[in-house]
């Protein structure tokens, strides 16, 4: 990374000596590789996709020390499609954050903007694909967003400094509708703690009337479902023995009254009726062996009990998911993975035409019950 020291500020088209120093970084990373997903439409796809493991993304971020102790911060990211140039996150300029605050080494840092959840800063760190496998790791549809799937706009966000290891926050994003601020409010809460080989961490999300307008907190285009209430909450563990860390988490994922948001789950609406409500529990055992200072590997396994209450009455599908992924780094800044993920869907659906399977990456929906992804990719960072 190169750090930039900004000596010269503008104002009215002219340039003028500013009045105290920013620290400006400007950072990147690409992740490009080849996918190969069986059974879709009965045959096998390849394709090359970016920011699988870690989304390809080109950002700014810099701090200004106001004294005292106190800075203010800022931060504008974008993600982009390194295999087509495009933007991501629906084509947004800077999709993946952009947010300002202030900061103190004491107190804590608040920032205003488009910015993550509490669950993905403070749970998903535990999970495999929060953590070091990214994507295709998945729980089912990122039902939980672990993976990151959506950001909150127009949201407020306090983090706390470490104390002994502990660390906490909350955000809230205001649904900016006149006579009824709870359409597409979203708030959430989490914690964290690190001491030793111990980290844990536990976060809670609240969504309303998701995507229903675009000024709000989530947008149609952001958001993974349409309900008119969404709640999030979990909970994970990891803990470092000699090379190995081995992880579990659990999270809970509860709808209702889901209209859509997903292509996958409103095909369901057609089979069994109007969706009153939509539920998921993940269960995630992980582990990383650093075998040596460039090489390590990992694995992870989730166990999804979903449960679909509708006027067609109701439907209990499961979801088994099995990663392998191992990682050779060149340098700090260079590495390549190979990355394979498969999954068994089942459960009252089995033997109806929803019994497909769908990882989270895949090229489509599997004509069956099972699928498969493989993975080769190179990533750089700057």
């Amino acid at each position: 990374m190169k750090n930039f020291v900004l000596v010269a500020g503008l104002w009215g088209g002219v340039a003028c000596t500013a009045q105290a120093e920013t620290n400006v970084t400007i950072y990147g990373l690409i992740d490009l590789g080849m996918d190969y997903t069986n059974n879709i439409g009965g045959k096998n796809s390849v394709q090359m996709e970016s920011g699988y493991a870690q989304g390809s993304r080109l950002g700014f971020k810099g701090t200004e020390d106001l004294g005292g102790g106190l800075s203010a911060v800022f931060k504008l990211e974008n993600g982009f499609a390194a295999d087509t140039g495009k933007l991501g996150q629906g084509g947004l300029m800077f999709g993946r954050q952009g947010l300002v605050g202030l900061s103190s080494k004491t107190a804590g840092t608040v920032t205003l903007g488009r910015q993550y959840d509490s669950v993905v800063d403070y749970l998903a760190p535990m999970s495999a694909n929060g953590n070091w496998a990214g994507y295709l790791f998945a729980h089912p549809l990122d039902n939980d967003n672990t993976d990151n799937s959506f950001r909150v706009n127009n949201s407020i966000k306090y983090a706390s400094p470490n104390v002994s290891g502990i660390t906490f926050g909350g955000l809230y994003g205001f649904g900016e509708t006149p006579g009824d601020n709870t359409k597409n409010r979203t708030y959430s809460l989490g914690a964290a703690y690190a001491n030793g080989p111990l980290s844990a961490g536990l976060g809670y999300m609240n969504l309303s009337r998701t995507g229903t307008t675009t000024s709000g907190s989530i947008t149609p285009t952001d958001a993974i479902f349409l309900a008119e209430k969404q709640k999030i909450f979990g909970v994970g563990i990891n803990y470092a023995i000699g090379v190995a860390t081995l992880g579990f988490v659990y999270t809970n994922t509860n709808l209702r009254n889901p209209t859509g948001g997903n292509g996958y789950i409103s095909s369901f609406a057609p089979a069994i009726g109007t969706l009153h409500s939509l539920k998921f529990n993940n269960y995630e055992i992980n582990a990383k062996y650093q075998l040596t200072s460039a090489f390590y590997a990992g694995a992870m396994y989730t166990y999804t009990q979903g449960k679909y209450d509708a006027t067609g009455g109701n439907a209990k599908p499961k979801w088994s998911t099995f990663g392998l992924m191992a990682d050779y780094n060149f340098s700090n800044r260079t590495d390549v993975y190979l990355q394979g993920v498969y999954q068994k869907f089942g459960g009252d659906l089995t033997g109806s035409s929803l019994d497909q399977a769908y990882i989270p990456g895949a090229a489509g929906t599997s004509d069956n019950e099972k699928q498969v992804v493989v993975r080769v990719a190179m990533r750089h960072k700057f």
